[in-house]
């Protein structure tokens, strides 16, 4: 089955064309603007294609006793102190936007309900990203695919039943899957990365692959196995404070992985078996017989 691609921005999501590669800030700016002016730099040098942050809106997206559980961080005592201290605002996301201008580099969140749609829409996204939590999120969904944009949809915790069902409510126009386990960091013996060419198969979309374990070499093979697009968290240190930075990447490996990945676009050819004229010269010194 032949997959049509999905335009995000400028770029084309699909078999055959270029893998995306997306640098997850997520919350590991720590809610502090400087510092996800950083990431985003470092994404920019490492070649990365497009970085995403997410939004939440803490009062409508949590209980209020699960917010007034006690929880130690650097903004408070209570998980209320924490979730309000890493969420970025108006102002915020002006200044994110600005430099990712400056950068010609594009930006997406994931949103985690229906005001956090309509925050981020006034920025323009090339696309929205619905995260593996809210896939049985009716109304969530909903709500995204109404505005229009591509979608692309984690698929972490999920049976084969819910993600019918998420996909049958956003349908398969503009839509890509994500491959993904949802643990921080994930065992390589849960990966499970022959889901990916299941997916495509099963939907008839681009699939890609969202990956949270150590290390990158199961990350190209999610691209070997057909991911068009794959996304990492990233980190300026995996010993920072903050719950996501071990399970993310450093700098310098996104760099490494952003490379990786183009040497294997060289390397997978056309499947047509030739000789090259490099080889000819080999030929004539070591084989026999003609």
């Amino acid at each position: 089955m032949e997959l049509a691609p999905v335009r995000i921005g400028d770029r084309e999501v699909g078999p055959g064309r270029p893998v995306v590669v997306m640098a997850d800030i997520g919350i590991n700016h720590n809610g502090d603007v400087m510092v996800a002016k950083q990431l985003i730099g470092a994404a920019s040098s490492s070649g990365v294609d497009m970085v995403k942050f997410q939004k939440r809106t803490i009062e409508t997206v949590y209980a209020a006793d699960e917010l007034d559980r006690p929880r130690e961080s650097p903004f408070g005592d209570t998980n209320r102190d924490l979730k309000l201290g890493l969420e970025f605002e108006a102002d915020d996301y002006e200044q994110v936007a600005a430099f990712c201008r400056s950068l010609d580099m594009p930006w997406l969140a994931s949103c985690w309900d229906e005001g956090s749609v309509d925050f981020v829409d006034r920025f323009d996204p090339p696309c929205y990203k619905i995260a593996s939590a809210s896939l049985t999120d009716d109304g969530l969904l909903e709500h995204t695919r109404a505005k229009g944009r591509p979608i692309v949809l984690s698929t972490g915790m999920s049976s084969l039943e819910q993600i019918d069902r998420a996909v049958d409510i956003l349908g398969r126009d503009k839509l890509i899957l994500m491959h993904t386990t949802s643990t921080y960091p994930s065992s390589p013996d849960e990966l499970n990365l022959r889901v990916i060419p299941r997916l495509a198969e099963r939907y008839g979309v681009p699939v890609g692959y969202s990956g949270h374990e150590v290390g990158l070499y199961t990350t190209l093979a999610a691209v070997v196995l057909g991911a068009c697009i794959v996304e990492r968290h990233i980190t300026l240190d995996r010993a920072m404070w903050g719950s996501d930075q071990a399970a993310s990447v450093e700098p310098q490996g996104i760099a490494r992985l952003v490379r990786e990945i183009r040497t294997w676009e060289r390397a997978r050819g056309d499947g047509e078996k030739r000789v090259y004229e490099s080889e000819r010269p080999v030929m004539e010194k070591l084989r026999r017989v003609g």
